[in-house]
């Protein structure tokens, strides 16, 4: 399974972006192979329609579930159509990795 989380950096240990629309990158771990991959999020410098472009890259990476701060109503119509998994609700003072942990062991839904 792939989970895309909302980053401020380029590693595991960077702080969770609450922004999901203009957050500056995505982190993408695999669970199987207990990799990631960062890509950073076009979509954060828009005008406009930052939410459903930020939508169409985590799609593009085959993510199953979204952790992240808020997702606005157009990205997450664009998710839901996409049978991505969003789990919000984080703040910023967690980081990537401990957020992954969180879901993976079950402290979250």
């Amino acid at each position: 399974m792939k989970i895309a989380v909302t980053s401020q950096g380029g590693s595991m240990d960077a702080l969770l972006s609450e922004r999901f629309g203009r957050c500056p990158y995505f982190v993408i771990y695999n669970t199987e192979s207990a990799k990631f991959n960062v890509i950073t999020n076009i979509g954060e410098q828009m005008q406009g329609g930052a939410g459903p472009k930020a939508a169409e890259l985590v799609i593009k990476e085959n993510a199953q579930v979204l952790l992240t701060g808020k997702v606005g109503d157009k990205a997450k119509d664009v998710l839901d159509r996409a049978n991505i998994r969003v789990i919000d609700g984080f703040g910023e003072a967690i980081s990537v990795r401990v957020a992954l942990e969180e879901y993976l062991n079950n402290k979250i839904e």
